[in-house]
């Protein structure tokens, strides 16, 4: 298990690595200087180079990457020239909001979405099941963005019972933790359905019915632990999912969290922001994968197995 842990971290390494760099190159070769942003038009040619200067922007590709890869990895950013202050400070003041956000649609996504999944397939091919199927694929198939804009239409502006935007009380979190988490909710639904009906099948659900256990019993003691493996997966991917899908959401409704902040970084050629936030969701993500990984492997003896090898 020791050693599948260690290779899981060097594979989270390298993405680490790739994402930081990938960051780096999109945001120099992205049009715009961040010192003539930074300055506006009136400054002249001669601020617009001491300015550059000082930010390294003179300096050749090469020399800003590896200057940027050292700065990383002692976790040092920057200064923001629009805040005035540490890069990561300002990133991190915004993470507990995202944190906030996500959690509440990943709660949303799995109650709802473990639910409807297990009344589906517990009764594949019925009526239900067909009901639930097609409602879960239109909520796959419906932009994030759009349902939001339709919410805040229906929902605070015409009703007028929740707030269309900003942050600061449960009330300001539901319109977004409900659209974040719509196709989140439908692909757990899918997965659960699936998982269930296949489960139903197999030899031991029968020979637990014949035993006379109830179908509930059936489905909390045999049904849903072997069925629910793949949801585990998919919920520890989708997770890291959600953050980088919080941008979208957040920009929509005002939310103060970290995906606002980065939208405004890149529209103000605030480097050390973007690069300080991208890492701080990079790592995020790589650590739910991770912790995924190790609950299908206490779940899943194959994985065990594997691991031990």
């Amino acid at each position: 298990m020791i050693h599948y842990l260690v290779k899981r971290l060097a594979i989270g390494l390298l993405t680490i690595w790739g994402v930081v760099s990938a960051v780096f190159v999109v945001i120099r070769l992205a049009p715009g200087d961040q010192a003539t942003v930074a300055l506006g038009p009136g400054a002249t040619a001669q601020e617009i180079a001491d300015l550059r200067h000082s930010l390294g922007l003179d300096e050749s590709l090469l020399v800003q990457y590896f200057s940027y890869l050292g700065d990383v990895a002692t976790l040092d950013f920057g200064e923001s020239y629009r805040y005035g202050r540490p890069a990561m400070d300002a990133v991190l003041e915004r993470f507990p909001a995202t944190i906030e956000l996500t959690l509440a649609a990943t709660v949303i996504a799995i109650v709802v979405g473990l639910v409807l999944g297990i009344i589906s397939g517990h009764r594949p091919g019925s009526v239900l099941d067909r009901a639930v199927s097609t409602f879960a694929l239109g909520l796959q198939a419906l932009p994030p963005f759009w349902v939001g804009i339709m919410l805040i239409l229906v929902l605070a502006l015409q009703a007028q019972v929740l707030p269309s935007a900003g942050g600061g009380s449960f009330a300001h979190l539901v319109l977004p933790a409900i659209t974040l988490s719509l196709p989140f909710t439908a692909l757990v639904a899918r997965m659960t359905r699936s998982g269930v009906a296949e489960t139903m099948t197999e030899a031991f659900v029968q020979t637990a019915r014949s035993k006379g256990l109830t179908e509930t019993q059936v489905l909390r003691g045999h049904v849903l632990k072997n069925s629910l493996i793949p949801v585990v997966t998919v919920v520890g991917l989708q997770v890291g999912t959600l953050l980088g899908g919080a941008v979208v959401i957040e920009t929509v409704f005002a939310w103060p969290g970290l995906g606002s902040l980065l939208v405004s970084a890149v529209g103000n050629r605030d480097y050390a922001v973007v690069q300080g936030a991208t890492f701080l969701i990079a790592i995020c993500v790589i650590v739910l994968n991770l912790a995924a990984d190790v609950v299908n492997a206490r779940l899943d003896p194959r994985i065990r197995l594997e691991a031990r090898r």
